[in-house]
């Protein structure tokens, strides 16, 4: 074909008012508000070059005989490799209609994520929408319901990553939430059902989108997003570091990568770190980098339920899924927040083949009159079915508390906790010291010339003859209490050993986790 020929000139044009034009016009709009342009947040996305777009030219519906001018309906879809896997992605373009969503607009990411599920590809949707394109009427609702469908039919076969760079309202927020991990970007990005006019109007409140949906709200309040970032550069890279713990599909492991950390390091610093006050608060994230690889912890959820810290690690080069305690908040109990979290992650990392190492120190539940209102047994009890449920590899490390209920929900060995290890300074009981001292010796506390004394001495008579660690391990509860300095090697010689562990599970069509 001649390239100076009438065709080949078509074929250049088109691509210049594709690519160049509505590039340029939509630069100067988003980077107006300090957002990047769909495009320009995909280049970042994928590796250089690697990105294929498909369906860059269809165009919208009609609506009242007017002839549509826009390629491409507002959606810029394709794939790419990231890190050299295959990745697909939509990203949505605010300047070209709002970014909203009409019927070719909704089949360009059905397309999209119908190819990821058949290929076995982590999908990733850049969300930057206004919303249903209310001219198109009900076209638009089926086309967000064909989209929710696919995230479900999805589920735990692929991984689904949402990052919210703009607005997504009313029915958009549903695909977001369905999906496995949310990012937001601070001051720029918003979810809500309604928005403040309609809450304004309704409820006669006043609310900014920033104080009813903003990335502040939804990862420290509602829990709706796991991760926060200054700026969508940063989001971005975020995105990128969590699929490096992640496999592509449910058929795969997640990715090796040589991190060049001693598998036989030994921290003489994890001696120290838990106090003698069995009281006394401490971080336990100290104790995780300390554990895992050159130190790197991605942590999901940051700011949601901040007493359990959850996120991915590697331990000699594998990636594996911790959860843990946090002491330093709430005490490290657990409650209503703490249990979605953790009982979401869990079943995601079991979803993937994401082996699980639980950092126990957990005195019980959060007692109270607005938890056991809001649901404290339900919810708890969401927990205890992610952990039964899971068949990856799971190793519990009890730290310092482990009281009553707690004990059991934080993979312990009766549910299916594979190795259970403690460190001296455990302590596992039905109930703390204080509490039990109450109850065994309710009537010579009564008579006590000191009470608090007597409380204070039997306490600490309990603490040493019944909720030390030698007893669980006695009785096989535990399978070892380890010197707390050489618990990296312990793990990592006890998940080389689980590594080719299979339950074969009873046939059914699926269980009922009590939501």
């Amino acid at each position: 074909m001649d390239i100076n020929g009438k065709y080949f000139k078509k074929f250049v044009d088109r691509n210049q008012k594709y690519y160049v034009e509505q590039s340029e016009r939509a630069k100067d709009k988003q980077h107006a508000k300090g957002k990047l342009t769909a495009r320009e947040r995909i280049d970042l996305l994928f590796d250089e070059n690697s990105f294929e777009e498909i369906d860059a030219f269809v165009i919208p519906a009609s609506i009242d005989s007017k002839p549509a001018k826009e390629y491409g309906d507002g959606v810029i879809i394709g794939h790419g490799r990231i890190s050299g896997r295959v990745v697909y992605v939509y990203s949505q373009d605010f300047s070209v209609m709002g970014g909203s969503l009409g019927a070719v607009h909704a089949e360009k990411i059905v397309k999209v994520q119908d190819l990821a599920l058949r290929t076995g590809a982590p999908i990733i949707g850049i969300i930057d929408s206004g919303g249903a394109r209310i001219q198109e009427g009900i076209a638009s609702l089926a086309g967000y319901a064909k989209i929710f469908y696919r995230n479900v039919r999805s589920s735990g076969i692929i991984p689904q990553i949402s990052v919210i760079m703009g607005p997504a309202a009313g029915g958009a927020v549903y695909s977001p939430a369905l999906t496995d991990f949310v990012f937001m970007t601070n001051k720029t990005s918003y979810m809500f059902v309604t928005g403040p006019n309609v809450v304004k109007e309704v409820l006669n409140e006043e609310v900014t989108f920033d104080e009813l949906g903003g990335a502040l709200v939804h990862s420290k309040k509602s829990g709706v997003s796991q991760m926060m970032y200054d700026d969508e550069e940063n989001t971005i890279l975020g995105v990128r570091k969590l699929l490096s713990f992640l496999p592509s599909n449910n058929l795969e492991n997640p990715p090796f990568i040589e991190t060049q950390d001693s598998p036989d390091r030994i921290e003489d610093k994890l001696r120290d770190i838990v106090p003698d006050d069995p009281n006394k608060p401490y971080d336990v994230k100290d104790i995780i980098k300390l554990l895992i690889d050159n130190g790197r912890f991605f942590e999901v959820a940051e700011n949601y339920a901040q007493n359990l810290v959850v996120g991915f690690a590697r331990l000699n080069n594998k990636a594996i899924g911790i959860l843990a305690n946090q002491p330093k908040v709430l005490a490290g109990t657990l409650d209503i927040d703490s249990s979605l979290k953790g009982s979401r992650f869990v079943r995601f990392c079991d979803a993937f083949n994401i082996p699980l190492l639980v950092l126990e120190d957990v005195p019980g539940f959060l007692p109270g009159v607005d938890q056991e209102h809001s649901g404290i047994i339900k919810h708890g009890a969401k927990l205890i079915y992610a952990f039964c449920e899971a068949t990856v590899p799971k190793i519990t490390v009890i730290l310092r508390k482990s009281y009553g209920g707690a004990y059991i929900v934080m993979n312990s060995k009766n549910i299916g906790g594979d190795f259970n290890f403690a460190w001296p300074s455990a302590e596992i009981a039905v109930m703390g010291p204080e509490a039990a001292v109450a109850v065994l010796y309710r009537k010579e506390l009564e008579s006590a010339k000191d009470p608090v004394i007597f409380k204070k001495e039997y306490a600490a008579k309990y603490r040493d003859e019944i909720a030390n660690p030698y007893i669980a391990d006695e009785k096989g509860f535990i399978d070892e209490v380890i010197d707390p300095a050489v618990t990296r090697k312990k793990l990592i010689t006890a998940f080389e050993a689980l590594e080719n562990k299979h339950l074969q599970m009873p046939e059914r069509k699926h269980g009922n986790i009590p939501l």
